[in-house]
């Protein structure tokens, strides 16, 4: 078998793996949470009686192994269950949601990657001068603040001064392509930020660690110009690190927009989890920790096959 067969092999094996674990541990913390489901539903003034027949009817006098097992199954078949709250397929509620959340995502890294890797180039270009340091220090404040604070402060500046913008991020499928763009613009703005930062200053990393080589040298005293050895010659090389650090930022694009979705409102995936938290409607949970913890797992698998075949030494084995 080919290594490289052998090795993106490896890698999907031990994703699956992992997100069998993660399953576990998903389960296993919606148990832990404090309170009763039936409770919640019902209300304090529910009868024994009626708690008794929820319950049933939910299925949870059922051991916690055998209903883990019986939503693994589910899962398996594309069948996520049903909410508890309002009786809806998860699975239809989900797939309207997660759309919502990659359109965000998607836009949001079509600004953020290209632009990152640019910066990343220009401040290798003219590194330890002003152009570097001011592309490291506004990025390096970007990063030290969490998503929320980004998001009220250009709420702020973009809606209350200068009304460019709503802060009421909410889509709909009624609307235009442009309509969505222009109500998604702040959402996007503060994914971009927190984001960018982090794979500039990587991809600034991987380039000048690529800059030390003999080849790098050789092509200094040819008299290239700078910028084309490091556009030409050190960025191909140093492609799997930042190969693997934009997969991460991605990934945090789908994962982690929990926060801006509830900022702005946004009728994401992050947006739904949340909702059904306050509800304690746990199958609801349990499916939007697993679709997440997937596209993150996904995601970083793709970083690695990307890193695998980008290695000439295992295209081309001795």
């Amino acid at each position: 078998m080919h290594p490289i067969v052998r090795l993106v092999l490896q890698r999907v094996g031990l994703g699956l793996v992992l997100l069998l674990a993660v399953s576990v541990l998903i389960f296993l913390g919606t148990e832990a949470l404090p309170g009763d489901v039936a409770q919640a539903i019902l209300g304090q003034s529910a009868t024994p009686e009626s708690l008794a027949n929820l319950r049933e009817q939910l299925g949870l006098n059922v051991p916690a192994t055998t209903r883990y097992f019986n939503w693994l199954w589910g899962i398996l078949h594309g069948d996520l269950g049903t909410s508890l709250t309002n009786g809806s397929d998860i699975a239809a509620d989900i797939g309207k949601r997660l759309g919502n959340t990659l359109f965000l995502a998607f836009w949001a890294a079509i600004i953020a990657v290209p632009l990152a890797i640019t910066l990343g180039l220009v401040a290798v270009r003219y590194r330890n001068r002003w152009p570097d340091r001011l592309i490291s220090g506004v990025t390096l404040a970007t990063i030290s603040l969490p998503e929320f604070v980004v998001g009220y402060i250009l709420m702020y500046l973009l809606t209350v001064k200068v009304q460019l913008f709503s802060p009421i991020a909410t889509i709909s499928d009624s609307m235009g392509l442009g309509e969505k763009l222009y109500t998604i613009a702040l959402p996007v703005m503060v994914l971009v930020l927190v984001v960018l930062a982090h794979m500039m200053r990587m991809t600034r990393a991987a380039i000048l660690n690529v800059m030390q080589s003999a080849y790098i040298e050789t092509a200094e005293l040819k008299g290239l110009r700078p910028f084309k050895i490091i556009s030409r010659h050190a960025f191909p090389n140093a492609i799997a690190p930042v190969v693997n650090v934009v997969m991460l930022n991605l990934a945090y694009l789908v994962v982690g927009v929990v926060v801006v979705e509830v900022v702005f409102v946004y009728p994401g995936m992050g947006q739904y989890l949340v909702d059904h938290v306050s509800k304690r409607d746990v199958p609801v949970v349990q499916a939007c920790g697993l679709i997440f913890a997937a596209v993150y797992i996904g995601l970083n698998i793709l970083a690695d096959v990307i890193s695998i075949l980008a290695n000439p030494r295992l295209r081309h084995p001795k």
